[in-house]
C-alpha cells in the first residue's frame, strides 16, 4: 500500500501506491492504519491527502507541533507541489493556466465553473510521449477537491483511468504526485518521485520524456497566475 522514502525526526515521506483509500473504508483499512502498522509508530499526523487513484508522495508528521507547521505551509499553499498525468486525449491547449470555481455534479464528481469567486488555480505543461498518449505536469496553486482530475477534464483530455470523469479504461488512474519543495524550520527540503506502478507510466518512451522535460519540475517557466 505504500513504500517509505524518508524518514526525518520530524515527518515521515511516503509513497502512496494507488487504489489505496485514505479513510478506512468498510472492512478496508485505511493508508493511515497500514502506515502505522507497517512504521509501528501511533504517533502520526495526515497533513494532506491524496485521491484513491493517485499514486505518489505524501508528508505524515509525527508531532502535532510539526503537524502544524506543515499543515499552515499547506493551507497558505507554501508547499510547491507537482503531479503527472497522462491522457490520450489531445487537450484545448498544450500548456498554460486552468482556472474557474467548482461545483459539486452528481454520483460525486465536481466540475469547473467559468467564474472566478473563489477559483481553483492549476498550471500546466504537457509533452507528447508517443501517438495517442501525453504527459502532463500539473502545478495546483490552490486546494480543491478533485481538482486536477476537473482541470484535465475541463481540457478535454480526462486522465487515463479516471473513469468518474470520463478517462479511457486502463490498469490504474494515472495521476501521481510526482515532487514536493517545502522549508520547515528553516530547512529547505526537495523530493522527487516517479511513479512506479502502471504500464503507461513504465514505458521507455515515458520515462526518457519525463527525465528529458520535469526531471527538476520547478526549474521550469510556469505559466504566471
Amino acid at each position: 500500500m505504500f513504500t517509505l522514502l524518508h524518514s526525518d525526526p520530524r515527518f515521515y515521506l511516503i509513497n502512496k501506491h494507488p487504489g489505496v483509500s485514505f479513510h478506512r473504508e468498510g472492512e478496508e483499512d485505511g493508508l493511515l492504519d497500514v502506515v502505522r502498522a507497517g512504521l509501528q509508530d501511533e504517533a502520526l499526523w495526515p497533513v494532506h491527502r491524496l485521491d484513491r487513484i493517485t499514486s505518489g508522495l505524501i508528508l505524515l508528521a509525527r508531532s502535532s507541533s510539526v503537524a502544524s507547521q506543515l499543515g499552515a505551509a499547506f493551507a497558505e499553499h507554501a508547499v510547491e507541489k507537482y503531479y503527472l498525468a497522462l491522457s490520450d486525449r489531445k487537450p484545448q491547449k498544450k500548456q498554460g493556466l486552468i482556472k474557474g470555481d467548482m461545483e459539486k455534479g452528481r454520483g460525486g464528481a465536481w466540475r469547473l465553473l467559468p467564474t472566478l469567486q473563489n477559483p481553483a488555480i492549476t498550471q500546466f505543461f504537457s509533452f507528447s510521449v508517443q501517438p495517442g498518449l501525453r504527459l502532463f505536469l500539473l502545478r495546483p496553486r490552490s486546494g480543491k477537491t478533485h481538482q486536477l482530475r476537473v482541470a484535465m477534464k475541463s481540457q478535454s483530455a480526462p486522465i487515463l483511468g479516471d473513469s468518474l470523469y470520463g478517462g479511457s479504461a486502463a490498469d490504474r488512474g494515472y495521476l501521481h504526485a510526482y515532487a514536493l519543495r517545502f522549508t520547515l524550520d528553516g530547512e529547505a527540503f526537495s523530493f522527487v518521485c516517479p511513479p512506479d506502478q502502471g504500464a503507461h507510466f513504465l514505458s521507455p518512451a515515458l520515462l526518457d520524456c519525463l527525465q528529458r522535460e520535469a526531471a527538476q519540475p520547478w526549474a521550469l517557466p510556469w505559466p504566471r497566475v
